[in-house]
C-alpha cells in the first residue's frame, strides 16, 4: 500500500468527520473569523467571535466601525490592529465590489484585504463547499514529516498534495491534518506512541 492510501486510511479513522473548529454562521463571519486566526488559537477566536458577531456580523457593520473600536473588539487574538485593518479594508471590498456577498471565486477571495491563498482555500472549502486544500503550519509541518514534501514554501506544498491525494480528498484532508497536528503530531515534543505513520515519518529518528 502506498504511504499516500496509508495516511488517508489512518487520518479516516482517527479523524472520520473532521470540521473546521472556529465557530461561524455565514460566509462573511467565517472569512472574520479566519483574518482573526492568524498566529491565534481557534479557541481564543471563538472566545472573541462569539461576543463579537451577537452585534456586528455584516459587511456593513464592519465597514462602519470606527477603527479604534474594532482593534478593542479584537484586542486579546493578537496583531489587532493589522487585522482591524484587513477587516474593515475586506468589508469595504464587499461592499463595493461584490452586492455586500463574499465572492466565491478564489481569485476574487484573493483580491480582498487580509485574504491570502490559506485563508481563500479555507473559504472554498467549508464555506462554498468547494475542493480545496488550505497549508497552514499544521499541514505544512505534516506534509514535511510524512515525506510528502520537502519544502518551506507553502504554495509549492499545496501544488504537490494536490498532485498526491484525489481532489475530492482535499478539503476532509485539510482538516484531517490540521487536527492530527494540533492534537497528535505537534511542533514540540509529538506524540510518536502508536503512531500509524512512524514506519515513513522524517522525524522519528529525533524521537528515538
Amino acid at each position: 500500500m502506498k504511504n499516500s492510501e496509508i495516511i488517508l486510511n489512518e487520518l479516516d479513522k482517527m479523524f472520520p468527520n473532521p470540521n473546521c473548529e472556529l465557530k461561524f454562521n455565514s460566509p462573511f463571519e467565517l472569512l472574520v473569523a479566519v483574518i482573526l486566526s492568524a498566529q491565534c488559537t481557534d479557541k481564543r477566536v471563538n472566545m472573541v467571535t462569539e461576543e463579537l458577531f451577537r452585534k456586528y456580523n455584516t459587511p456593513k457593520d464592519f465597514a462602519e466601525m470606527p477603527l479604534e473600536m474594532l482593534e478593542k473588539l479584537i484586542h486579546s487574538c493578537g496583531f489587532y490592529h493589522n487585522k482591524a485593518l484587513s477587516i474593515k479594508k475586506a468589508s469595504k471590498d464587499i461592499l463595493e465590489r461584490f452586492n455586500g456577498e463574499v465572492p466565491s471565486n478564489f481569485d476574487d477571495l484573493c483580491s480582498l484585504a487580509g485574504v491570502g491563498r490559506k485563508t481563500a482555500n479555507v473559504m472554498i472549502s467549508e464555506a462554498f463547499g468547494g475542493d480545496a486544500i488550505a497549508v497552514d503550519t499544521h499541514v505544512l509541518r505534516l506534509s514535511n514529516r510524512l515525506g510528502i514534501v520537502k519544502t518551506d514554501d507553502p504554495h509549492k506544498c499545496e501544488e504537490a498534495l494536490k498532485k498526491k491525494f484525489p481532489k475530492d480528498r482535499w478539503s476532509k484532508l485539510h482538516f484531517q491534518l490540521v487536527l492530527f497536528g494540533r492534537y497528535k503530531c505537534k511542533a514540540i515534543k509529538p506524540d510518536c506512541k502508536d503512531c500509524p505513520f512512524f514506519s515513513f515519518c522524517k522525524e522519528k529518528k529525533k524521537s528515538q
